[in-house]
């Protein structure tokens, strides 16, 4: 798809183009590790706990069902990253096996599910992780005591 914009004298041409499938594939991989990065973050670490927290109690307690749904797409990884996966979708153009709208949203739903499996993956490495520091810690002290 090739459109012209034509101001003042000046011609600028836009071309839209379908990226080869095995692109696609890799854009696909590298494209939700930022939106599993941003997810994570709001929704779980320490940088982001107070507002999380305001966040959690609004989605119980606010008044409406429309403020407690909303409050809560910021505590769940889960919903955050649709919001994030269409952002990087307007800012980056990523379209999955077609070139129109269609592609948005069957990338948007992988991305979605890619990123995901990401989370899935790092949580899954820090339990591990904290079960070791918790056995040597114990070891420690047993060692100490």
């Amino acid at each position: 798809m090739v459109l012209n914009h034509q101001s003042a004298g000046t011609t600028i041409v836009y071309r839209r183009y379908m990226m080869d499938l095995q692109s696609q594939i890799i854009w696909l991989f590298i494209l939700a590790i930022p939106i599993a990065c941003i997810s994570w973050t709001v929704t779980h670490e320490e940088v982001f706990r107070e507002p999380r927290e305001y966040c959690l109690r609004t989605s119980r307690d606010g008044k409406t069902l429309l403020t407690r749904k909303f409050f809560y797409l910021f505590t769940c990884e889960y919903c955050f990253s649709h919001y994030i996966t269409i952002l990087m979708l307007a800012i980056t153009g990523y379209q999955l096996l077609l070139a129109d709208w269609r592609g948005y949203l069957i990338g948007g739903f992988a991305l979605v599910w890619i990123a995901n499996i990401y989370m899935s993956l790092y949580a899954f490495i820090r339990i591990d992780i904290k079960k070791e520091r918790i056995k040597a810690k114990n070891e420690e002290e047993k060692l100490k005591g």
